[in-house]
């Protein structure tokens, strides 16, 4: 029989004198002489160390390589040298007969396993299975499990219902590419994999359905991101019926802090209600529509008093300033963060100094000192002040602003609170903006939004200004989620999409499901969709996604482990009446 008695976490000073059965990986052996030595074994609960005192096993092991699997039967006997720092430091087991249950065939491993993280990306995705035995490792999917259990476990609290919804269906404009599916049925055909079940989970809406949830499978076909995994993530979906912006957020408010405090590396989280920030606002004060709430830093407008002050990057344009009071950061420093800034936003930032008397000092102080008082003013200067400063229009600006923000809050000391998670809540986005690459009105987030105002805006007002019922959930300077009160009213919907040179048609063709549902009465809803590999790389505090995902691609969206994407045979192609065409180079 194979049933250990024991785990390698469980065994204590009350065991003592008893005879056990373990199991698990031979991790390491320190040989004292021929028939002395001290073999560590790891399981998934913990590590026991074994002292062989026979020269029979310590041959045995010297045919075994390390990360073979074994069975240990043996008597548990107090320690003579305790070790404070294990579970099980305070007891050994001394064996009286060792079994090899799976043999490493390798005498060498393409990483030490407790160090494993310190190895090649690369090589750690393509031996995962390895990488996962690293406890460090391991720990982070445990926790993974945890927190998605409590999640559904809160949800279902509730009174959401859990409804997987469909993963081959049509393809949908949600803004990324889609991964197709080709229709061996239906030639020239394909499926899609959703990018988001939010056609699904509408329609689950209009069929009489309350509360739905799911941790919902999502694919998109978009680059890596440290924050963002290629090809496919996992997000807390849900749905509200009869429900408006302000419940979504009452749900949220009570399912997430509670899982942040009890998980996370800080056992601080915001409490609700969460600060509501516009959009407008948020771009405006923090240069950003995804602040980081633990900095303390505010952008302001400096473009009144320094717009015509010589600096020639500053004429014409809009000024932004960050002003980090008593600052005590040297000129090298100074330096770093301009560059940084300049990596990340592809634009430069400025900087000067008040000194501790008060006198403008280094950077672009030159151009500032006759607008001196009116600098001081407008921006409440004082002695010992440090002033970072961005230009460009309007956007460019703020953003370029929001990055020296973040940079400086980052960087030195006394500006940012870092051992919590702040949330907020970014609302009232714009319906509509201006395409960066077509020049034309698009939707500025998602296109199944009710806008503020319901038809009469639509019919009367212009549509940059517009307001829709769309907001963010930010945790961190992370955006977790976008959400918002769907458009359930067909005749609103078709306006909207006429204002962006879709009509009607259009509107039926692309989403015909919907539509007709919403013809046949839909109740008013709303729903959101934290992201869960963001949430728990947050709770974690890891810098990548990939640390916290079973089996992630890389950053080039390959499975180096499993070998995908891979070529397939010339029937399967012929099976979904697909043919390979290779590109003619020009010669």
């Amino acid at each position: 029989m194979q049933g250990r008695t024991h785990n390698c976490g469980q065994l204590r000073l009350a065991n003592v004198g008893e005879e056990v059965k373990l199991v698990g990986w031979y991790e390491n052996l320190r040989k004292v002489s021929k028939n002395l030595g001290f073999l560590i074994l790891r399981d998934f609960y913990g590590t026991t160390q074994i002292v062989v005192e026979t020269e029979e096993i310590m041959e045995q092991l010297s045919s075994i390589n390390y990360e073979s699997t074994i069975e240990i039967i043996g008597t548990v006997r107090e320690r003579s040298s305790k070790n404070a720092n294990l579970p099980t430091g305070e007891i050994e087991v001394v064996p009286s007969k060792l079994t090899v249950l799976g043999k490493c065939r390798y005498n060498e491993l393409p990483f030490q396993i407790n160090h494993s993280k310190e190895a090649d990306e690369n090589v750690r995705l393509k031996y995962r299975y390895l990488d996962l035995r690293n406890p460090q490792v391991k720990s982070k999917i445990v926790l993974r499990s945890k927190v998605v259990a409590d999640l559904r476990a809160s949800m279902i609290g509730h009174d959401f219902m859990e409804i997987t919804t469909p993963i081959l269906t049509c393809s949908s404009p949600e803004g990324a590419r889609d991964y197709l599916v080709p229709a061996r049925n239906h030639p020239g055909k394909f499926y899609a994999l959703p990018q988001a079940p939010q056609q699904f989970k509408q329609l689950l809406m209009t069929s009489g359905i309350d509360r739905y949830f799911q941790i919902a499978p999502c694919f998109r076909d978009e680059d890596a991101r440290a924050d963002r995994s290629p090809g496919e993530f996992y997000q807390l979906d849900m749905e509200m019926a009869f429900a408006d912006q302000e419940d979504v957020f009452e749900i949220l408010e009570d399912v997430l802090p509670p899982i942040f405090a009890k998980y996370g590396i800080y056992h601080e989280a915001s409490k609700p209600p969460f600060k509501r920030i516009p959009y407008l606002e948020a771009m405006d004060k923090y240069g950003s529509d995804k602040p980081d709430l633990r900095i303390s830093l505010i952008v302001q407008d400096a473009t009144e008093v320094l717009a015509e002050c010589g600096f020639g990057p500053f004429a014409g344009n809009k000024v932004k300033a960050v002003v980090a009071e008593n600052f005590k950061g040297t000129r090298k420093q100074i330096d770093k963060m301009c560059a940084d800034v300049e990596v990340v936003s592809g634009q430069k930032a400025y900087w000067f100094r008040l000194d501790d008397k008060g006198e403008l000092t280094g950077g672009i102080s030159k151009f500032v000192v006759d607008h001196k008082d009116a600098v001081v003013s407008a921006l409440g200067l004082k002695a010992g002040d440090f002033v970072a400063l961005s230009a460009g229009d309007l956007k460019t600006a703020q953003k370029t602003a929001g990055v020296i923000r973040k940079t400086i809050g980052a960087s030195f000391e006394g500006y940012m609170k870092k051992d919590c998670y702040e949330f907020c809540w970014v609302v009232d986005f714009p319906m509509y903006e201006i395409g960066e690459e077509s020049g034309e009105l698009e939707f500025c987030h998602n296109p199944f939004s009710m806008p503020q105002g319901g038809l009469q805006a639509l019919e009367t007002m212009n549509p940059l200004d517009i307001l829709a019922y769309q907001y963010d959930l930010v945790c961190n300077g992370v955006e977790l989620s976008s959400g918002a009160v769907r458009n359930h009213d067909p005749e609103i919907m078709v306006k909207a999409f006429q204002l962006v040179g879709l009509g009607e048609e259009d509107v039926k063709a692309k989403f015909p499901a919907m539509y007709n549902a919403f013809c046949y009465g839909a109740p008013p809803h709303a729903g959101i969709a934290p992201g869960v590999d963001r949430m728990i790389m947050l709770i974690a505090g890891e810098d990548s996604i990939r640390e916290i995902i079973p089996f992630p691609m890389n950053k080039n969206a390959q499975d180096v482990m499993m070998g995908a994407p891979a070529t397939v045979s010339e029937k399967q192609l012929a099976d979904v009446h697909i043919k390979i065409v290779e590109d003619k180079k020009d010669e």
